[in-house]
C-alpha cells in the first residue's frame, strides 16, 4: 500500500480549470465517500483551497488507483477525463510525502511561505477523519506534514512578511485605491476562515469600518462582534444588505466559497452609478468566482482577483529562505521514509525469531521424546546455551536488515529474508494492472515512473 497524491492547482490549470474542479465544504464528504468506495482506494484525504485541489490517497496498486481517483475528479468537474489530464499532477510513494511537506510548509502555495495552508490542512485532515476516510498511514503522514509545516514556518523565516493571498489581495486593492486604506469603509462577502484574515488585515491597516455579510448571519454578526473587539467598528448582516452597503463602501472582499456568484453585476452597476466617480476596489478570492466577471468592464472598479493574483506571484519566491525551507523539507521526507521503512521491517524480524524460537522448542521436545532420563537441570541448561547459539547467529543479520531497510532499496533485504527462512510463503507477488487507455497513460506521463515525482512542464514550473 502506498500513497498517491493527485492533483490541480495554480501551477498547473487555469483559474477557469480549477473553478470546475473546486469543492465546495459541503460536497467534501460525498467525494471522500466515492472514493473510499473506488476498488483499490483504502484512505483518503481532499484538500481543496482557493487554488489547489488535491486527493491525498493510500491505493495498493498505482495505475488503478490514479484510474480511480482521476475518474471521480473527472466526474465531480464534469469534465472528460482525457481534458482534466491536461491539468492534473502526479505524486506516488515517496515523491507524495515530499510533495505534502512542500505543501504544508507553503512552498507549493501561490505567495510562497503562506502560514493559512496549515489551518486548510488541518482541516482536511479532520473532515476525513469524521468521514472515516483516513486511516493508519495518513494519519500518520498527516501529522508529521503538520509538524514540519509548523518546523518551516519557525526556523526558515519563510513566512516573516505575513504574507497570504489575502495580504496580497489587499495590498493590489491599496494601489488601486491611491495607496492607504487607512479611513476607508470595507465590505466583506463571507464570514469563514478568509474572511476572518481579510477583517484583520483591514483593522490593521486602518479601516474606518468594515461590514460583514454572510448567508448565515449569526456567522457574520459573530466575525464583526470580534472585530470590534479589536478597535474596529464593525456589524454584520445578510447578503441581501449587500446592494445597499457597497454604495458608500471604498473596498469589497468577496470569498465565500459559494458554488455560484454571489455578487451580480446589477448591485454593482447600481452602486457606481451613484458614486459619483468615487473609485471601488473589489477583491474576489472565491473559488469559484464570487463577483460577476462583468463587473471589471465597469467604470471606476477595478477587479484583483486569482487570475491577477496568479499572474503577478507566478515567480514570487523568497531567496534563502525559501532555500532553506526546501532542504529543511528534503530532510524530513527522508527521515520519515526511512523510519516508515525501518518500521516495515520489523514485522519480518519479528517473524524470523518467532521461527528460530519454534525450532528450537521442537528440537529440545524431540530430545526429551529420545532422552527421557537427561536430568532436568542438564536439559534446562543445554536449552538456555541453544538459545544463545542461534540470538547471536540472528543478532548480525537483524541489526543490518533494520540498517538496511531505512536506504532507497529497504524493502529488497525484508522480502531477502522472507524467501530465504519461508517466513511468508503466502504473500503474493504484487501485480501491477495493465494501463487502461491514451488517457490513463497521459496521467502515467507526468510521473518518471510509479515511485518518483512529476515532470514535464508542471514539475518545472512547481520546481522552479
Amino acid at each position: 500500500m502506498s500513497v498517491l497524491v493527485v492533483g490541480i492547482s495554480h501551477r498547473s490549470a487555469p483559474v477557469q480549470v480549477l473553478e470546475r474542479a473546486a469543492v465546495g465544504d459541503t460536497e467534501v464528504p460525498k467525494l471522500l465517500d466515492e472514493l473510499l468506495h473506488a476498488p483499490h482506494v483504502s484512505e483518503a484525504v481532499l484538500l481543496s483551497t482557493c487554488n489547489r485541489i488535491e486527493v491525498y490517497s493510500v491505493v495498493d496498486a498505482f495505475h488503478g488507483g490514479l484510474a480511480d481517483v482521476s475518474a471521480v475528479l473527472a466526474r465531480h468537474a464534469g469534465m472528460p477525463l482525457a481534458e482534466l489530464t491536461e491539468h492534473v499532477y502526479v505524486h506516488y510513494a515517496g515523491s507524495a510525502v515530499q510533495h505534502l511537506f512542500a505543501v504544508s510548509s507553503g512552498l507549493d502555495s501561490m505567495v510562497v511561505g503562506e502560514a493559512q495552508i496549515l489551518g486548510q490542512l488541518r482541516t482536511a485532515y479532520s473532515t476525513a477523519d469524521a468521514a472515516g476516510t483516513v486511516g493508519r498511514v495518513l494519519h500518520e503522514l498527516a501529522q508529521q506534514a503538520l509538524r514540519v509545516g509548523k518546523r518551516v514556518h519557525a526556523s526558515t523565516g519563510i513566512d516573516t512578511a505575513g504574507a497570504s493571498v489575502v495580504s496580497e489581495a489587499l495590498a493590489d486593492a491599496t494601489a488601486a485605491l491611491g495607496g492607504d486604506l487607512a479611513g476607508r469603509r470595507a465590505v466583506i462577502v463571507g464570514a469563514g476562515a478568509m474572511g476572518a484574515l481579510a477583517a484583520a488585515h483591514l483593522r490593521r491597516a486602518g479601516a474606518a469600518e468594515i461590514v460583514v455579510l454572510n448567508r448565515s448571519v449569526d456567522r457574520a454578526e459573530r466575525l464583526a462582534e470580534n472585530t470590534s473587539a479589536q478597535g474596529t467598528p464593525a456589524r454584520g448582516g445578510g447578503l441581501d444588505a449587500l446592494d445597499r452597503e457597497l454604495a458608500t463602501a471604498d473596498l469589497l472582499v468577496a470569498c465565500t466559497g459559494a458554488v455560484g456568484t454571489v455578487v451580480e453585476l446589477e448591485s454593482v452597476a447600481a452602486a457606481v452609478a451613484g458614486r459619483a466617480g468615487r473609485p471601488l476596489a473589489v477583491c474576489d478570492l472565491g473559488l469559484p468566482r464570487d463577483v460577476d466577471p462583468g463587473v471589471a468592464a465597469l467604470p471606476g472598479v477595478s477587479v484583483i482577483d486569482l487570475v491577477a493574483l496568479q499572474r503577478r506571484l507566478a515567480d514570487d519566491e523568497r531567496g534563502s529562505a525559501v532555500a532553506a525551507a526546501q532542504a529543511l523539507v528534503a530532510d524530513e521526507a527522508q527521515a520519515y521514509l526511512a523510519a516508515q521503512r525501518s518500521a516495515e521491517v520489523t514485522p519480518t524480524v519479528t517473524a524470523l525469531r518467532r521461527r528460530a524460537s519454534e525450532v528450537i522448542d521442537a528440537e529440545l521436545l524431540r530430545l526429551d521424546s529420545r532422552l527421557p532420563e537427561i536430568d532436568t537441570r542438564v536439559r534446562e541448561e543445554f536449552g538456555r546455551s541453544v538459545r544463545r547459539v542461534v540470538d547471536k547467529l540472528l543478532h548480525t543479520p537483524t541489526v543490518q536488515v533494520k540498517r538496511l531497510a531505512e536506504g532507497p532499496d529497504g524493502d529488497s533485504y525484508a522480502a531477502a529474508l522472507r524467501a530465504l527462512f519461508e517466513l511468508d510463503p503466502q504473500t503474493p507477488a504484487a501485480v501491477a494492472m495493465q494501463r487502461s487507455g491514451d488517457v490513463i497513460a497521459a496521467l502515467e506521463a507526468r510521473t518518471d515512473s510509479p515511485t518518483g515525482a512529476a515532470t514535464g512542464p508542471v514539475a518545472e514550473e512547481r520546481d522552479r
